[in-house]
């Protein structure tokens, strides 16, 4: 896609998982389930997978482990297969990290794979100045469009003031940023940075799990230059997404519905926002301050079949004591936030060669 294409795609707001990395007993990739799990997006209804990022386990890039490149390339096979069945392409998105000359490599090699956008972490960069900042993001960005990235500080993420997101707004390569602080009023500042920016052609996507729906279904009124302006996030990209995908389009559609309608939002969906964030706490193991987080996923995934273990490329990595029990709540309670009918359905056409 060209990138005015990849704009009008983010812009039409689209279910974009943070995809696991799927490994076997011995802690290898296992290709086939990788592979199976980048189809069941894909026939979810999700317009882009983002691979590389911190559900995809940042030690991929560790030379030991050696597994960011060869994990591109396969996704491109992937991703190349379901376009030929589909109207509109996926979005392409390769998580980018590092300090400067780490980050314009990794953007240089997802590009030349053929990945659209990179999800810049600022995580590595928490030493620098504004300014450092902003050079460093304009640096991969002159490789690659960027996808902005608000994360948490509690797993690492840097402080990002609203003066910093008025400034990354000036730069013309950003095609979207993902608002992922857990926090109202730094999601705030970047929504209200957007606003004043004057900038129609970035897209807003939530990464906030603890406030999902109410994201996507709000609509946020700001005065820019004594002018109303209206902003809203039009997708999500989310490890949270990486499993249930199938009920996540469908409610990014009920949202996207909800919003464009300018009516007030309903109970239905209020309570929905309690419900999702309460499945989110399970599965990002909230109560262990997120260290089960990517096993938590991995569970959901592996009681469906599609993955065959919950096992991570750090040992240590595993459910927190309690998680699977919390998960089995969130199964009696939730039904309808899970989609394990329409896994099974199709499970061993994906997994099949």
């Amino acid at each position: 896609m060209r990138n005015s294409e990849i704009r009008e795609s983010l812009l039409r707001g689209v279910v974009i998982p943070a995809s696991p990395l799927a490994l076997d007993a011995q802690r290898h990739l296992d290709e086939r389930r990788q592979r199976a799990l980048w189809r069941y997006y894909s026939a979810a209804g999700a317009g882009g997978i983002a691979i590389g990022v911190h559900t995809t386990q940042f030690a991929i890039r560790d030379p030991k482990v050696g597994l960011f490149e060869p994990l591109l390339e396969l996704a491109g096979e992937e991703f190349d297969r379901a376009d030929a069945g589909r109207d509109v392409p996926m979005i392409r998105v390769a998580g980018v990290c590092g300090q400067t000359a780490q980050a314009v490599a990794e953007a240089t090699l997802a590009r030349d794979r053929g990945f659209q956008v990179g999800l810049l972490s600022l995580a590595a960069m928490r030493d620098a100045s504004l300014s450092g900042l902003l050079v460093h993001c304009r640096a991969v960005a002159d490789v690659l469009p960027v996808f902005g990235f608000y994360l948490q500080p509690a797993v690492g993420g840097v402080v990002l003031p609203h003066a910093f997101w008025r400034q990354f707004l000036e730069i013309t390569n950003v095609v979207a940023i993902k608002v992922a602080p857990f926090n109202r009023y730094q999601t705030i500042d970047v929504v209200r940075a957007l606003a004043e920016s004057g900038r129609e052609d970035v897209a807003l996507y939530t990464g906030n799990d603890d406030n999902i729906v109410l994201d996507l279904a709000a609509t946020y009124r700001f005065v820019a230059d004594g002018v109303p302006v209206q902003r809203r996030f039009v997708g999500g990209l989310l490890g949270h997404w990486a499993c249930w995908t199938h009920r996540a389009v469908e409610l990014l559609d009920q949202c996207q519905t909800q919003a464009c309608s300018g009516e007030p939002l309903p109970q239905e969906l209020i309570q929905r926002n309690m419900e999702v964030t309460d499945a989110n706490a399970a599965l990002f193991d909230v109560a262990n301050n997120f260290a089960g987080c990517i096993p938590g996923v991995h569970e959901v995934l592996r009681r469906q079949g599609l993955l065959e273990g919950t096992w991570c490329l750090d040992p240590n990595e595993m459910l927190s004591a309690g998680q699977s029990e919390e998960l089995d709540r969130i199964y009696r309670m939730y039904p309808h936030l899970t989609d394990d009918e329409f896994v099974a359905q199709h499970r061993d056409e994906w997994l099949s060669a």
